[in-house]
């Protein structure tokens, strides 16, 4: 492309804000810098893609970059879809964006942009974002990765010794949120899920969505603390929780150690499975700026104690336990780097 150095470009598309990233066609990050903008999505799809558009416009600018330089994009999109490029019913935007065919609109936009065709990839964000999180912690390795990042639910991605993310045959692959614990281990009950199954899914007990459930079964244990008789809703009282564990607060502390063993039992479970090197846990946990580094270190120890007696005994003392680096940019970056490695195969 002229002598220049191609890049390829990374459009993380969230429910509220777009996120513009790019790598050099080594794979290396064009700019740390973290550049977003309004998704639209209250005025439909194709003011997204203008968004969208306009945001690589920025970041080409901003970078001292050409449209002749792009050879490739990726997009990082929520939820699930219908087939390969096309979502299907989205969980965070309005009902117009079911069955919004994103690979034609947003190819079609690219090429008229750039005078030619642009190859354009397509997948769901949270595996987008296990893309740059692997790439970052096996550094030139070619392990395997876990990627398992808990907030309001829990994001799950495995990706491969090329980079690539597990999409399954109908595109949700990796749905590991969804695996049942182990109750027994956890001396537990099966509580019920946001998905709709009551089977005891992991991310009941690892995530935000099950906090309610816990604090009130460990409030039994507490009946003298504050959150017992505190006139905050049960919603209120449980996102309370991490701060109060940020200050030793007992309750919150063994509420999150709890949350800490049943991610470790499914690290185990994974790792049975899939057999990876590296498991990298991002999501709010591992925050530098909502969380300590005695909270997290803490967090990570008890993950892997609970994890080690369940391994093969050649796995034991191999698996890399990592918090996640890359914050924000990640599923932009992500979305970038299986751009150019779908270019190489």
């Amino acid at each position: 492309m002229n002598g220049k150095r191609q890049v390829y470009i990374g459009t993380d598309s969230g429910a509220t804000t777009s996120k513009t990233g790019g790598v050099w066609e080594d794979g290396t990050t064009i700019s740390t810098k973290l550049l977003q903008k309004s998704t639209n999505s209250e005025s439909g799809p194709a003011a997204v893609v203008e968004g969208w558009m306009e945001g690589i416009n920025e970041y080409l600018n901003l970078n001292g970059l050409t449209w002749d330089q792009v050879a490739g994009v990726g997009v990082a999109m929520p939820g699930t879809f219908k087939r390969y490029g096309v979502m299907d019913r989205p969980a965070n935007l309005p009902a117009i964006f079911e069955g919004w065919d994103v690979y034609t609109d947003y190819g079609n936009a690219l090429s008229k942009r750039a005078g030619r065709a642009i190859p354009l990839a397509v997948g769901n964000d949270g595996n987008y974002g296990g893309v740059a999180e692997a790439q970052h912690a096996r550094g030139n390795k070619k392990s395997s990765v876990v990627m398992l990042a808990p907030g309001s639910g829990l994001g799950c991605a495995f990706i491969d010794s090329r980079g690539l993310p597990l999409d399954g045959d109908t595109l949700a692959g990796m749905e590991a949120a969804h695996i049942p614990a182990p109750l027994h281990l956890l001396d537990t009950k099966a509580y019920p899920c946001g998905c709709g199954r009551a089977w005891g899914c992991t991310e009941v007990y690892t995530t935000i969505s099950g906090l309610p459930y816990l604090l009130t079964e460990k409030l039994a244990k507490y009946p003298d603390h504050a959150l017992a008789k505190s006139p905050l809703s049960a919603k209120e009282k449980a996102l309370s929780l991490r701060g109060l564990a940020q200050k030793g607060d007992p309750l919150a502390v063994e509420i999150f150690d709890f949350q800490a063993k049943a991610m470790g039992l499914l690290v185990a479970t994974l790792t049975m499975v899939l057999d990876a090197e590296f498991v990298v846990i991002g999501g709010g946990l591992m925050d530098p700026e909502s969380t300590t580094e005695e909270f997290r270190a803490r967090y990570l120890r008890v993950l892997r104690e609970t994890m080690e007696p369940y391994l093969w005994p050649a796995q034991r003392g191999r698996i890399n336990i990592v918090p996640a680096a890359l914050g924000e940019l990640s599923q932009a970056i992500g979305a970038a780097l299986v751009a150019l490695y779908q270019s190489r195969s």
